[in-house]
């Protein structure tokens, strides 16, 4: 299996100790498998949602890619939705290209639980094979010049298509759980309000902060202002990339009935006179009611 890029994501990086494999089934479908090991679950035991949502931007941003072809992309916006919990040890994510515009590129994605003590290969050997809905979402890309990506040297999507690929770990994984490996600070629980600093190990092709990390985030963020629940829905708009940092958070709680809450959470740079970067929509569930 080839290693993804050589200049990003560096060795010592997040994406890399998710251990991800991704197999480019054709120009407009690819699927991405991942360990869910005790460091990526939530409260309930399941896979976290932001864990989820960098997945889906991972794969999905494989298909964009190629349709989008000379141009280079960023994430503009990304919707996921849980079905079921994925309560199994390995997450196959499946994204398919919807639409190739002028400006943007859309890409749908469904997440599925391969169940317990799954084979990586068998699940990508069978990309069709029936599972279990986790998860179903949306993403879409804005096309951009591909000179601001340092990824881009050299890289050709279009040759990708029928490899399979993996990101090696620069070192063993810690064995922590993933929103504390990046390295989120809760400041202030009742109002959701967490700082991340912008390092190499979180950065993404454009030298700010991941798209998927930003995810992890906004789900700490919101399950810090509503305790003993878990994010299960989360609808991000990205606005800006993170010049200085360190990105800072701020939640409010805009429902909350039995066994449900719903939050917004603003994320800014708290370093570059609070540029905004991303607002997103958090929707959890209670944990307790089981």
């Amino acid at each position: 299996m080839a290693d993804l890029n050589v200049e990003y994501p560096p060795e010592q990086h997040f994406l890399r100790d998710l251990g991800i494999v991704t197999e480019q089934l054709s120009a407009d479908r690819s699927i991405t498998v991942a360990p869910v090991n005790d460091p990526v679950r939530n409260a309930d035991g399941a896979a976290a949602i932001g864990f989820l949502v960098t997945l889906t931007d991972i794969n999905a941003a494989l298909v964009a890619l190629i349709a989008g072809q000379p141009d280079w992309n960023a994430t503009a916006d990304l919707s996921l939705h849980t079905t079921n919990p994925l309560v199994g040890s390995l997450a196959v994510v499946d994204s398919r290209l919807v639409r190739a515009g002028s400006n943007l590129v859309t890409v749908a994605t469904d997440v599925y639980d391969a169940g317990i003590d799954a084979d990586p290969d068998a699940a990508l050997g069978q990309p069709d094979r029936p599972r279990t809905s986790a998860a179903t979402g949306l993403v879409t890309f804005a096309r951009i010049p591909r000179k601001a990506s340092v990824a881009s040297d050299g890289f050709d999507p279009a040759t990708m298509i029928g490899q399979r690929r993996e990101l090696v770990p620069g070192r063993p994984p810690p064995a922590v759980p993933v929103l504390e490996r990046i390295g989120l600070q809760v400041v202030d629980p009742e109002a959701g309000v967490t700082e991340l600093t912008r390092s190499e190990y979180v950065r993404n092709s454009f030298g700010a902060i991941n798209g998927g990390v930003l995810g992890m985030v906004f789900e700490g963020a919101a399950e810090a202002a509503v305790p003993r629940h878990v994010a299960a829905d989360l609808q991000i708009h990205y606005l800006a990339q993170a010049k200085v940092g360190p990105v800072r958070t701020a939640a409010t709680v805009l429902r909350r009935t039995a066994g449900h809450a719903l939050c917004s959470v603003a994320a800014r740079d708290a370093g570059h006179d609070d540029l905004l970067l991303a607002l997103a929509t958090v929707g959890l569930i209670d944990t307790s009611r089981g």
